[in-house]
């Protein structure tokens, strides 16, 4: 098995990608829009994948947050709300917003579980600040993070009463990023002092099973490289300071952040510490290249998926019941 999580071009694998994952043999896959038509064509899709791993644990994730960042939506899926939504009523009654947020990842689950889709890449715990990047406010749980912390551990519950693995996002934290990652390298200058709030919700969460790295550069940790490439930032923050020792993957290394080849930017991921490798969007040369320059998974990392992927449990509860719940309270924002 590779490290490294690879995207599909279209809705079925083509017989050039069936060869290439036969003999590659990855981690898992992550699913976009184009990969999505239907409830029929999704499961034989999500179907086929664990047939050609011979694995009924197989990693197959998703974004599917809500609001901008939904793969699967109408007509075929019900629309559901963005992160804040719920740091909206939070401010106006705490234990409400945690039980719409709980029940409003439950039927995400039940809905990803339906297809075949074991993995969600949420919550996001990025603590928003007064100029954090759109691309992360809009989907941001609040600016305090305990609010954070609180509402992605009724995400995280939530993913899990519906049979899914939930994904804490994007270590050690986006909030101070000015710019957009996917366009961008975000470098952050606060001191390590202020960035003890960025990582609280982590900390919080650091029992999670699956965590993602970010592509910002913080000075005051590592001043040469962004956090997903860096060593120091893996070891001595994420897997130090916040105490996280679940599966961490990288965020999408085809983001403009990050620079040079993709076989470069895979194995310099591993090296710094992170057990998987994300790369989206399904161009061969690419994957052939990342593929080449990695090594076979390490057996810590092995241990971390396997683990995380175990537990997994049957998915529980009516679809339609736990949206008017969740929709009752967020009606009292």
């Amino acid at each position: 098995m590779k490290p490294v999580i690879f995207g599909l071009s279209g809705p079925a694998l083509t017989p050039d990608e069936r060869a290439f994952f036969a003999d590659v043999e990855p981690a898992g896959y992550i699913l976009f829009r184009r990969n999505v038509v239907d409830r029929a064509q999704l499961r034989a899709l999500t179907d086929s994948l664990r047939d050609l791993a011979g694995r009924d644990d197989l990693a197959i994730l998703i974004d599917q947050e809500g609001g901008r960042v939904a793969r699967m939506g109408p007509p075929e899926w019900a629309a559901f709300p963005a992160g804040p939504a719920f740091a909206k009523l939070y401010q106006a009654a705490p234990m409400s917003a945690i039980q719409a947020m709980r029940a409003n990842a439950q039927a995400l689950g039940l809905m990803l579980s339906e297809v075949g889709i074991t993995v969600d890449c949420a919550p996001l715990l990025d603590v928003a600040q007064p100029d954090t990047t759109e691309a992360v406010a809009s989907r941001a749980y609040g600016t305090d993070p305990m609010q954070v912390a609180a509402l992605g551990r009724a995400m995280l519950e939530g993913l899990a009463a519906g049979g899914v693995v939930g994904v804490v996002k994007h270590m050690p934290g986006h909030g101070r990023a000015i710019v957009d990652s996917h366009h961008d390298l975000p470098t952050v200058t606060a001191p390590a002092e202020a960035l003890a709030v960025d990582i609280e919700p982590f900390r919080t969460l650091r029992h999670a099973m699956m965590g993602m790295t970010s592509h910002i550069v913080f000075q005051a940790w590592d001043a040469e490289r962004p956090a997903t490439l860096s060593p120091v930032v893996i070891d001595r923050v994420i897997r130090g300071e916040i105490g996280f020792d679940g599966l961490l993957m990288t965020d999408d290394i085809d983001m403009k952040a990050l620079s040079g080849t993709a076989g470069d930017k895979a194995a310099s991921a591993i090296a710094a510490g992170c057990d998987l490798v994300l790369d989206c969007w399904a161009r061969m040369d690419e994957m052939i290249d990342i593929a080449g320059r990695l090594e076979p998974i390490a057996a810590h990392s092995r241990a971390r998926l396997d683990r995380a992927m175990a537990s997994r449990r049957a998915p529980d509860g009516d679809f339609d019941e736990l949206i008017e719940r969740r929709d009752a309270f967020l009606a009292l924002a």
